[in-house]
């Protein structure tokens, strides 16, 4: 690998830095931040306003990345990411932390789709997998460094500092990005597809929301629903007649829909894992923070390690063949997993982490690899960026059906041993104190819930390796 790669790669490392860290130093910080600013009964907005703009610009970005080029796109999505930082640091309300977090989650759509665009478009085919596992080891040094980090600045100084401390790495990102990566675009006036841009945006804004609210009716949900389909079906309407589709409608094959499907169900599994192992350590074998850290940042070393050892493999033995192992070890990682309870020694936890995070790395990687493979380079973004959408409404939907099911099973579990009104969401409160639920019992409930969801990424894990079975066979030629 060149210099001039290697310069790309450390580019893209701090492009994908700025919005890990953001969301694990962020994480750390919202107990001050609501206490401050007097919020606490709007705290998920936080979170939801950055995921529903970050859902909404990846599409637009990935379409922008093959009309104007990737790295004035991901430039511009670097800027406003920083911008909407900024903003955030000299937040005086909790309102105006919300909508400059809005902001952020715009460029963020940009710097998650857009990087990977460009791995796709700067390195050969045993080169991708080693970047590809590289980027996404940076999210386990975030998860790792974003809670020492984010509490060291708030004793330090305030929380005003977690939005700011990022602004050197994001422009040293992208003056490296301007000197190293070179494209040649024709300078023409493009026809953007707004009309597209604004009925998909809609759509999303109504179906994220049924999932990232946690107080909707029926009649909310039936209604968003119906009305989500008939945006998406004028949606499909405006993108058969326009000349520039934010998303065509021919990136889409056998090949590719069975590809996205399989990101969508993995993405949900990946989600559940980084929320619920933390919890089972935590809040079932007592460990700490600190320790439950230390897992996730374990399957982050086994995603690299599977992407340097597949890149030879690709070659040789094709994409499809690759996947299925991946997808073979990652239910074998699940399948383990639901041998775990309330006395599992932390040693055997690292292991089946290892074995799960060696298994999304490598069909991640690959999946990613045969997306943009099915395309050319023209309508790499756009591929890249509707490959990115469907594994953030996989995580979108997974974390909010896997939370149901979690609470459903503790009142269950109480339910069975005579205790009604439970409240899962305050055992460790006075309700629960006042009802003289032990803590073995809390424990119990917890393990028993968390059971249901191990078995419930099996299924997940399952059906991508059926879906895996049925991919077209294809050899990846250098």
């Amino acid at each position: 690998m060149d210099l001039r790669k290697k310069k790309i790669a450390i580019a893209l490392m701090l492009a994908m830095f700025l919005g890990a860290v953001e969301g694990t130093v962020v994480t750390t910080a919202i107990p001050t931040i609501a206490n401050e600013l007097h919020g606490f009964e709007i705290i998920s907005l936080i979170f939801s306003s950055y995921l529903l703009t970050s859902a909404i610009s990846t599409p637009i970005c990935g379409k922008l990345s093959d009309l104007y080029g990737r790295k004035n796109v991901l430039s511009i999505g670097i800027i406003i990411f920083l911008i909407g930082s900024f903003l955030c640091g000299l937040s005086q309300t909790m309102y105006m932390l919300i909508g400059f977090r809005a902001i952020q989650g715009i460029g963020a759509g940009a710097v998650f789709t857009v990087s990977y665009t460009i791995v796709g478009d700067v390195y050969d085919i045993e080169e991708k997998p080693k970047i590809q596992g590289i980027l996404g080891t940076v999210w386990g040094i975030a998860s790792l460094v974003g809670p020492f980090l984010g509490g060291t600045l708030i004793d330090v100084l305030s929380w005003h500092w977690i939005f700011f401390i990022n602004i050197p790495f994001g422009i040293l990102s992208i003056i490296l990005l301007q000197r190293s990566l070179k494209e040649d675009f024709d300078k023409k006036k493009h026809n953007l597809d707004y009309a597209g841009v604004i009925t998909l945006s809609a759509a999303l804004i109504l179906f994220l929301s049924i999932f990232l609210s946690t107080d909707m009716n029926k009649l909310f949900i039936g209604f968003s629903v119906v009305l989500t389909i008939i945006l998406l079906l004028i949606f499909y309407m405006i993108e058969r007649r326009v000349k520039e589709p934010i998303i065509p409608f021919d990136i889409f094959n056998r090949n590719s829909t069975l590809v996205n499907s399989i990101s969508l169900f993995i993405a949900a599994v990946l989600i559940g894992i980084n929320v619920y192992i933390p919890i089972y350590l935590q809040n079932i074998l007592g460990l700490s923070a600190t320790v439950s850290g230390l897992a996730l940042v374990s399957m982050s070393f086994s995603w690299l390690l599977a992407s340097f050892v597949l890149g030879g493999r690709i070659v040789k033995n094709g994409e499809k063949q690759v996947n299925l192992i991946s997808v073979v070890i990652l239910l074998i990682g699940m399948l383990l997993l639901s041998t775990l309870g309330i006395n599992s020694p932390l040693a055997l936890v690292l292991v089946y982490v290892f074995i799960i995070g060696f298994g999304f790395g490598g069909a991640f990687t690959v999946l990613t690899i045969i997306i943009q493979e099915s395309v050319d380079y023209t309508k790499r973004g756009a591929a890249t960026a509707a490959n990115a959408l469907l594994k953030t409404l996989g995580q979108t939907i997974g974390v909010s059906v896997f939370g149901n099911l979690f609470n459903i099973n503790i009142i269950k579990y109480f339910n069975q041993i005579g205790l009604k009104d439970i409240n899962p969401n305050d055992l460790y409160g006075s309700a629960a104190q006042n009802l003289s639920i032990s803590g073995e019992q809390t424990k119990l409930s917890l393990n028993n819930s968390m059971s249901v969801l191990f078995i419930t990424f099996i299924v997940l894990t399952g059906i991508s390796l059926i879906l895996s079975v049925v991919l077209p066979e294809k050899s990846t030629e250098v």
